[in-house]
């Protein structure tokens, strides 16, 4: 099978970035506030491609790209596992993070300010991860 990503330490070619981040932007994120607003979640429809969940489905096996790992009922959560990657992160995980970051953090602005609670996210995801 063709890898569907950077093996660990690559990057992935610039073009993929911006053509996720274009995707991203061009989602009816009006609906998508609604739909936050009035449900508490929402669906962004296909965003990845077949070859792209493969790939990020295969990356669960190799433990030096994750932090750690949560095994759920240890902990009450019910059953099953989870892992938190490790940085760096995947190109991937890392384009979608910066390309949905700036669209939410509007929302979740709006929500604040209509809440009266003074606290504001940052524009961009790099000044958010500095904040924090």
């Amino acid at each position: 099978m063709t890898r569907a990503l950077p093996a660990a330490g690559e990057r992935a070619p610039a073009s993929s970035a911006r053509a996720l981040a274009a995707q991203v932007a061009a989602l009816d994120w009006a609906s998508i506030a609604a739909q936050l607003d009035a449900y508490g979640c929402a669906t962004t429809g296909r965003l990845l491609t077949s070859p792209q969940c493969v790939g990020l489905a295969e990356t669960y096996a190799s433990d030096t790209l994750f932090r750690s790992r949560v095994v759920m009922a240890r902990h009450g959560f019910g059953r099953g596992e989870y892992k938190y990657f490790a940085y760096p992160l995947p190109e991937l995980v890392a384009a979608l993070r910066g390309a949905l970051y700036p669209p939410l953090a509007d929302i979740a602005n709006r929500w604040n300010e209509s809440m009266a609670v003074g606290l504001r996210f940052p524009r961009d995801h790099a000044t958010y991860l500095a904040r924090c």
